[in-house]
């Protein structure tokens, strides 16, 4: 993977890395620009940053698109600037950011040192529904549509671009991730966004830039995966799980989650 900005609309750029296939956005304006995730360890942060160095020198705004550890383990070394989340990331962040370096770690010891050395920085800048940020002369809208891949999503909307940043809400690459995920709500909450934003490039977190095929195409997998499960509740799983379409192991974390949601 050649882990170089690609220009997706107007000074808008995407960078893929190999690290979780992970993608960081950079949205350029006049004497200003935004950063989208900062990565998921002060190394890789810095590395993050030679990259943005590479196509301005201006000064940056944060925004993390959720409160997941490879989205914002780097906020740190992007210090003193603006962060922005959802509330509910920060305060995800607050509470459970040290379960999050420890869970990292349990799974990637080989990765202690370099997890060690981050400092959990929370957005300091935060919203419920929407937020509009000017990027030296452009506006970059946040939205929070509702539960989806976490409590806590963020779409960041350029519409002098064209593009959308959709987070973990929409994958390519692999199967959405449904770990931390509301699989009952996740189909409605990816019906509105594509619904509210007609732009035509839509950067998921992971993986390639996709289209706005792409992406019904997955709220129609969604969608059957919610209804899936909720037959699933009522009638047992066992005649049921061949239907989901995606891998056994990703059905079952969704079915555990939606589960979840329905006793509750």
């Amino acid at each position: 993977m050649n882990e170089q900005w690609q220009e997706v609309g107007d000074r808008v750029y995407v960078r893929r890395h190999r690290s979780y296939d992970l993608n960081t956005g950079l949205i350029v304006g006049d004497g200003h620009c935004l950063v989208l995730d900062t990565r998921s360890s002060h190394r890789e942060a810095q590395d993050l940053i030679d990259a943005v160095r590479t196509i301005t020198a201006a000064p940056w705004t944060v925004v993390n698109s959720h409160s997941h550890f490879d989205h914002y383990f780097g906020n740190a070394l992007f210090r003193p600037a603006e962060i922005w989340g959802h509330a509910r990331c920060a305060e995800e962040i607050e509470k459970d950011g040290e379960k999050h370096r420890a869970g990292v770690i349990e799974y990637h010891p080989e990765r202690r040192e370099e997890l060690e050395e981050v400092t959990i920085v929370p957005p300091d800048h935060t919203f419920t529904v929407a937020a509009g940020l000017d990027i030296g002369g452009r506006i970059v809208h946040l939205r929070h549509f509702g539960l989806g891949h976490s409590s806590n999503d963020v779409v960041a909307h350029v519409p002098d671009a064209g593009v959308v940043f959709a987070g973990d809400l929409v994958e390519e690459g692999a199967p959405p991730a449904f770990s931390d995920s509301y699989p009952l709500d996740w189909p409605a909450t990816t019906a509105a966004m594509l619904a509210e934003l007609p732009e035509p490039v839509i950067v998921p977190g992971h993986g390639a830039v996709v289209d706005r095929a792409y992406a019904r195409a997955q709220h129609e997998e969604l969608a059957l995966v919610a209804e899936l499960a909720k037959r699933a509740h009522v009638e047992g799983l066992r005649d049921l799980i061949k239907l989901f379409p995606y891998p056994e192991d990703v059905a079952q974390q969704a079915i555990s989650r939606a589960f979840m949601q329905l006793d509750a």
